[in-house]
This record gives structure tokens, sequence and C-alpha cells, in this order.
């Protein structure tokens, strides 16, 4: 079987160029390329592609089942959230779990920040498993 990696996680939209300021902004990083189709970012460890679909249709959190970033917050959840609601975050309502807090990006698309996050490295890092019931009640 031939080893794969992920080469960066694609998030439809309308506006490329909104989306991919949003998360430069957010999470700071490098512009890649940015064209009218699309527009790629790397940072904090990933490339970030936000791609022109038309017609878009935003997500309808929660009710959609969609991926989601989870971005963590190191070391205050409030600190970091007020920064996502500044480059243009919406918090959405209501917020279930004081663990994290689930806000949308301007194309509509569910985030969460959070300081709930797995070990880094270690042999923790390859066994830790977190049931989903434990991360959000249904």
């Amino acid at each position: 079987m031939v080893a794969l990696r992920v080469a960066a996680v694609s998030l439809d939209c309308a506006d490329p160029n909104e989306l991919g300021v949003f998360y430069q902004q957010l999470l700071g990083g490098e512009m890649l390329w940015s064209s009218t189709g699309s527009v790629g970012i790397r940072a904090a460890g990933i490339v970030l592609v936000a791609q022109r679909v038309t017609p878009y249709t935003q997500p309808d959190w929660p009710d959609v089942s969609v991926v989601h970033l989870d971005l963590a917050a190191t070391p205050d959840l409030q600190t970091a959230t007020a920064d996502a609601l500044r480059v243009g975050a919406i918090l959405v309502q209501p917020q279930i779990d004081p663990r994290w807090n689930v806000l949308l990006d301007p194309a509509g698309h569910p985030f969460c920040i959070t300081t709930l996050t797995p070990p880094d490295e270690g042999p923790a890092a390859h066994s830790c498993r977190v049931e989903r019931s434990a991360l959000m009640p249904r």
C-alpha cells in the first residue's frame, strides 16, 4: 500500500479571496497562491485551500454533517475567540461545551477553538483516542 499524507484541506466557498484572507489573518502563515478560482495558505502546519464553487451553498450548522477544523488556543480560549471575531468569524449559539467555542468562517464553515488538544509527541500521541460522545453530546 502506498503511504499517503495530507496535502491540504480544501474549503468550498463563493469567494476564495475573502476566505483565504480570513484564515491567513486568523492563523498567520503565508499565501502560497491566489487566483480567481482558489487561494492557498500555509499556516499552523497545514495548507488550507479556499476554492470557488458555483453555486456555493453554505453549510447549515449544526444540522449538516461537515468536516470542520479544530484550532488550538494556547492558553486562553476567550482571547483566541475574540481574535477570531475581530477578523470576521461569527460565534454560534448555543455553545454546548465550555472546553471549546464553535464559530463560523465568512463562508459559513464551522470551526472550533479549543484548549483541549491531543499530545504532540511520544507514545500518548499515537494512542490518543477520544470518543465522539465525550466531545460532542447529542
